[in-house]
């Protein structure tokens, strides 16, 4: 016999409070999405308030510059480049780093067109350096 967990029901209003209370936490717009989903059982926050996490941060000024997904490339470009310049022959770290490198310029080029980004906006290892402290 499956014993049923019993759902608590939240209202869009509070789950749009947790969302911002979990942002001002420091936690990003994806890790606020599992939060809700594994500890307040909110199974679509689509659904349950007609408007998207990132909508919510919008709304109230807690959206970064850039986009998740291209900050999450650059920090991992930066480990790679630390990890280079301790381990010259690491050709397979050498590698890699090329391919983050060319998937943030992918990306980045994207969203300039979308206007995400300043259109004079570009990526060097210097600069994410600085984007990652």
């Amino acid at each position: 016999m499956v014993k049923k967990v019993e759902e608590t029901q939240m209202t869009a209003k509070e789950a749009e409070e947790n969302v911002v209370s979990l942002a001002n936490a420091g936690h990003s717009p994806s890790k606020i999405g599992l939060i809700l989903r594994d500890d307040h059982d909110v199974k679509n926050f689509g659904e349950l308030t007609g408007k998207t996490i990132k909508a919510v941060l919008k709304e109230n000024d807690l959206l970064g510059d850039i986009p998740e997904d291209l900050l999450n490339l650059i920090r991992k470009s930066v480990v790679l480049h630390n990890h280079m310049e301790k381990n010259h022959k690491d050709y397979s770290a050498k590698r890699g780093y090329e391919l983050t490198v060319s998937k943030i310029r992918k990306l980045s080029k994207y969203y300039v067109r979308k206007r995400v980004l300043p259109s004079d906006w570009y990526y060097s290892a210097e600069k994410a350096a600085l984007l990652v402290k």
